[in-house]
């Protein structure tokens, strides 16, 4: 899969868990996709939230490797950035 499509299908995967975060005063963005290995940056809420790596294994991850089986894993770069 080149890295255009690949890019699509995490933003599809993104967009189906979105709609959850925003109503608990979250978001996400795409920031990277490197060797299998997605970057996201959560947003709002989701910054300083107790149980965001929980949602980012069980909610962003699953969704992302459900669309895009090749992905290893996802990392949170806000705390970073």
């Amino acid at each position: 899969m080149e890295i255009i499509e690949l890019t699509n299908t995490v933003e599809k995967a993104l967009e189906e868990i979105r709609p959850f975060l925003i109503s608990d005063g979250g978001n996400i963005s795409l920031v990277s996709i490197e060797n299998n290995v997605v970057k996201v940056k959560l947003e709002g809420a989701c910054v300083g939230c107790s149980i965001n790596q929980m949602t980012l294994r069980n909610g962003v991850e699953a969704s992302i490797k459900k669309h895009a089986p090749q992905i290893e894993k996802v990392i949170d770069v806000s705390s970073i950035m």
